[in-house]
């Protein structure tokens, strides 16, 4: 197998390529404004072309670690300069920081999305259905790994309401201190398959990372005993090659996880308040305080967990706040009802003063 094979080119990508006389090249790792890229002859390093910089309005428009590049190489072959990225297959992508209607994508091109959470206090199903929601809505297949089984005697509880609250999604329980459970992850990492690491700092990726390939490429940190934080041991984004063919992408670990677009992705993460919706009254119910609402019968009957509901309703809140921030339209017109309801609230002070 060549080097972009290996790599994950296929007819997808070649199809984008164009014929410019650019060759293709994939983001193994970026360093300020150089990427470092795998082409056809090996490793490659790659700057922007100043078209490309002057273009890319959005952070999502920039390269990121997975993604193909048609690229143009220098004379004597040792460099190349990026002209565009190729079509996306999948990204994962949360909203930048301050400005969650932008995305940043953190990886691209991904067919497995690993969320490695740990049996302490990182492990909460309202921050894994933040998670699922992102990964299925950016293409990716999300699995879910329960780190560090060693320090809970018994984890099948864990594992049992993890199984529970996503029906469909696989859950493995392991240790990559003591190398177990690993075994069951070579299904997702077979040859020139893509996968990524997503997590809080401190779960356990960098050693996981290192059990994988067997060397010691991450430096693993420890996890602070007052607040169960773990200090950030990766510091980028980049791209390992592991001893069966496969590609894993490690990221540092995430504090905030901001959902950008991740409508389709919240639909399937919580398919259970779909299916009720369907049976509201209104086809644009909101589920919060509207008359013959299926979603808030369920929940007043006890059918429907309360703190699964009310994470939904926060991510649908923060899915609506993100679309009127990209949608000028939609954004003034929210601007105009709430200054209407300002003025007629003012009014309705007036009148009261004036009938004292």
């Amino acid at each position: 197998m060549d080097l972009l094979a290996a790599h994950g080119w296929s007819s997808y990508f070649a199809q984008h390529l164009g014929a410019d006389g650019c060759v293709p090249a994939r983001v193994i790792s970026e360093q300020r404004d150089r990427y470092w890229t795998v082409s056809a002859t090996g490793e490659l390093p790659v700057e922007l072309s100043g078209r490309f910089r002057f273009e890319a309005t959005f952070p999502r428009e920039l390269p990121a670690v997975g993604d193909w590049l048609a690229v143009r190489l220098s004379p004597d072959d040792r460099m190349g300069m990026a002209i565009r990225v190729l079509p996306r297959k999948s990204v994962i992508a949360r909203g930048t920081a301050g400005r969650p209607a932008e995305e940043q994508i953190l990886a691209a091109n991904v067919d497995t999305a690993f969320i490695v959470t740990t049996v302490d206090r990182d492990f909460t199903v309202r921050r894994m259905e933040r998670y699922l929601s992102m990964i299925w809505s950016g293409g990716a297949e999300p699995v879910i790994l329960i780190n560090k089984v060693d320090l809970c005697a018994d984890h099948s509880g864990l594992m049992a309401q993890t199984g529970l609250a996503f029906p469909g999604v696989a859950v493995h329980a392991l240790s990559a201190l003591h190398d177990h459970g690993l075994d069951s992850l070579h299904g997702y990492l077979g040859s020139a398959r893509t996968s990524v690491m997503l997590g809080s700092s401190g779960v356990g990726k960098s050693t996981l990372l290192n059990r994988l390939t067997g060397q010691h490429l991450q430096r693993s940190g420890d996890v602070r005993a007052a607040d169960q934080r773990g200090r950030h041991t990766t510091s980028s984004r980049q791209m390992f090659v592991l001893p069966g063919g496969g590609l894993l992408i490690d990221t540092p670990g995430l504090r905030e996880l901001s959902l950008s677009h991740a409508a389709s992705g919240l639909r399937r993460t919580f398919a259970d308040i779909e299916t009720l919706a369907a049976q509201c009254r209104f086809r644009d119910c909101r589920h919060r305080d509207e008359p013959e609402c299926a979603v808030l019968e369920a929940l007043d009957g006890g059918l429907l967990d309360r703190s699964h509901y009310d994470n939904f309703i926060k991510l649908l809140k923060e899915q609506d706040y993100q679309r009127r921030r990209g949608d000028p339209a939609m954004n003034a017109r929210t601007k105009r009802r709430w200054k209407s309801m300002t003025k007629e609230l003012r009014l309705m002070q007036e009148f009261k003063r004036g009938e004292e």
